[in-house]
């Protein structure tokens, strides 16, 4: 550890700041430059290709926000402190932001990508106090950092890349499989649907919401998954709790198969399919929890989870007379489709079967390696365990 050195995180990274084009001016917006913010990029994942909204060369010129380079690092300052991402491709980004760029030959990005992954819980600790949890440019220079030499570092980086390479390729392999899915389900049963398929609703197929854990349950620690940990069939994390002390919507028991709606909100995307749970799983009350009993789940899931069905759920959700845009169970029952021959239902339910069959190999593959990176993390930046270079 001779060779490693200490400094503060603004000695061997440059902070940049960003900025948002006036929101009065059209011409400012909807152009062809990345303008990231915090939901863009707070995925857990290494690096950040899309954002919602995009600006014009005059909204970039007019305006205090800087284009970062691609693989350079975004980090999120307020709200959600310490959100973390690499850059696919240029891009600019709000005020709430931090981008950092390593110093040449101090440093480089992949390496400063992980030391502040390993870094995050200091940031917030010296950001702690202010009006609002906040990042500042202080909170770089107050930061301390050992530093190894520049070889060892890109060792380091090229480690802990290769499990975060592997994760992502599995991430993007899932999202090809769900798109072909998709691809195929609207060919089949929306585009090529015909006039004499019989119009029934989603409830005569399924039921909702059967099984609900009590405080007096022989199980009395939970995993608990809340609906924001679940989006778009991927779940983030489990929170495990003490039944006594789990919150009153902790109240769900899902089994395999069932299809999870989040019925607060549901143009967010916080939906999915639960594969082998164990049985101290419990999910939130703010889930439809649904089981097909006659029908192949993925056929609901597919019907449920389309952009204009989305979109047609929200509308009933603002529509309720609740505090939040929401729906009821009956509404999710009271979805029309049009029904299929049993032959072609069973050749997609064959299909899919097989997709989701990998698509969960996957999120399996991907759980491992995550584990394996994040117990390596903290040991390579301290040194504890050495890489050759």
């Amino acid at each position: 550890m001779g060779e490693w050195k200490e400094y503060k995180i603004s000695e061997i990274a440059d902070v940049i700041g960003g900025g948002t084009p006036k929101t009065s001016i059209e011409e400012y917006w909807n152009g062809d430059i990345p303008w990231l913010s915090v939901v863009d990029f707070n995925t857990g994942r290494k690096y950040v290709s899309d954002t919602e909204k995009t600006i014009t060369n005059l909204g970039l010129e007019k305006s205090s926000t800087k284009l970062l380079q691609q693989n350079d690092i975004i980090i999120s300052a307020r709200g959600t402190v310490g959100a973390l991402a690499m850059l696919a491709k240029p891009m600019t980004f709000n005020q709430s932001c931090y981008g950092l760029r390593a110093k040449y030959n101090v440093s480089v990005n992949d390496y400063l990508f992980y030391l502040l992954k390993n870094t995050v819980k200091e940031l917030q600790q010296v950001s702690y106090g202010a009006v609002f949890d906040t990042i500042t440019r202080n909170t770089f220079d107050e930061t301390d950092i050992l530093l190894p030499p520049l070889e060892q570092q890109k060792a380091i980086a090229e480690v802990l890349s290769s499990l975060d390479d592997k994760i992502d390729l599995l991430h993007r392999q899932n999202k090809t499989l769900e798109e072909l899915a998709q691809t195929l389900f609207r060919q089949w049963f929306i585009e090529e649907a015909k006039d004499d398929w019989e119009v029934v609703t989603v409830g005569k197929f399924v039921k909702t919401n059967v099984s609900t854990i009590k405080k007096d349950s022989s199980i009395k620690t939970i995993q608990y998954l809340d609906t924001s940990s679940l989006t778009e069939g991927k779940i983030d994390t489990f929170q495990q709790l003490n039944l006594v002390d789990a919150p009153s919507r902790a109240r769900r028991i899902v089994k395999h198969n069932n299809v999870l709606i989040s019925t607060v909100r549901p143009n967010q995307k916080h939906y999915g399919i639960m594969k082998n749970p164990t049985e101290d799983i419990v999910v939130s009350t703010g889930f439809c929890v649904i089981s097909c009993e006659k029908i192949n789940p993925h056929f609901i899931y597919m019907l449920l989870t389309t952009d204009d069905m989305t979109e047609y759920l929200h509308s009933i959700a603002e529509g309720s007379t609740s505090t939040y845009p929401s729906l009821k169970p009956s509404d999710i029952e009271a979805v029309e489709f049009l029904l299929p021959q049993e032959e072609k239902l069973k050749v997609f339910s064959d299909y899919a079967d097989n997709v989701w069959n990998k698509i969960d190999s996957n999120y399996i593959q991907m759980k491992t390696l995550e584990n394996m990176r994040d117990t390596l993390l903290p040991k390579l930046m301290s040194g504890e365990v050495r890489v050759k270079f």
